[in-house]
């Protein structure tokens, strides 16, 4: 009920005290100015109608507020709804980037693993091969080693057995075996080239040990 209503009922409720009573239209959507209305006719009725009229006055100006009330609540709940999407739709951003980078770096770590591995791979068929190399070399080693024990053991024996040899022989066989050698060496031949500078070892120390004794 209206302002405007709510006056006319009390004005014809209470005629009977206050013939004179005049009502006055109310400005639409005015609590302050229907309040001060009505405690003005309060205060021009007496009786159990001026408390009516006094309670009705309250009565609004408790509405008007709880109106208020509600109104700012309203606007504080838009307000914080409004909050809330701005920071769903933000958290929701933060989270799509966040799947992005996870996945980005998935994919660097995938990359960075596949390398990895291929140049464990590498590393592990580099190592066996030296490593068979290196077994060869040993195995060669071992061989030239007793190779070269038996071949000084010969010229120990031939020293111990040699007979007079005049020089010019010597340097011959000197020469032969230095040609021996390098034709040894070109053939890649390793073994008989240590054979033949072993033999012209020998033959060096026998020339060796006979200039002394052509000068005795």
């Amino acid at each position: 009920m209206s302002s405007v209503g709510t006056a006319a009922v009390i004005t014809s409720g209470c005629k009977h005290h206050f013939m004179s009573a005049k009502v006055v239209p109310l400005p639409p959507n005015s609590s302050s100015e229907t309040t001060d209305f009505l405690r003005r006719m309060a205060s021009m009725v007496s009786g159990r109608n001026g408390e009516m009229l006094l309670r009705a006055a309250r009565l609004i100006e408790s509405l008007a507020q709880r109106a208020m009330t509600a109104e700012r609540l309203y606007h504080q709940q838009q307000e914080e709804n409004t909050r809330h999407v701005e920071l769903r739709e933000a958290a929701q951003l933060a989270s799509d980037a966040m799947v992005s980078q996870i996945e980005a770096l998935r994919a660097q770590l995938a990359e960075v693993t596949a390398a990895a591995a291929t140049e464990r791979a590498a590393f592990d068929a580099e190592r066996d091969k030296l490593f068979g190399l290196m077994q060869h070399a040993e195995s060669h080693i071992g061989k030239l080693t007793t190779e070269l024990d038996s071949l000084r053991a010969s010229v120990d024996a031939f020293n111990e057995t040699a007979v007079s040899v005049p020089i010019e022989v010597l340097r011959l066989a000197r020469t032969q075996f230095d040609c021996l050698s390098s034709g040894f060496a070109r053939k890649g031949d390793v073994i008989s080239q240590a054979m033949s500078e072993i033999g012209g070892f020998a033959i060096d120390q026998a020339l060796t040990a006979k200039k002394p004794a052509d000068k005795a």
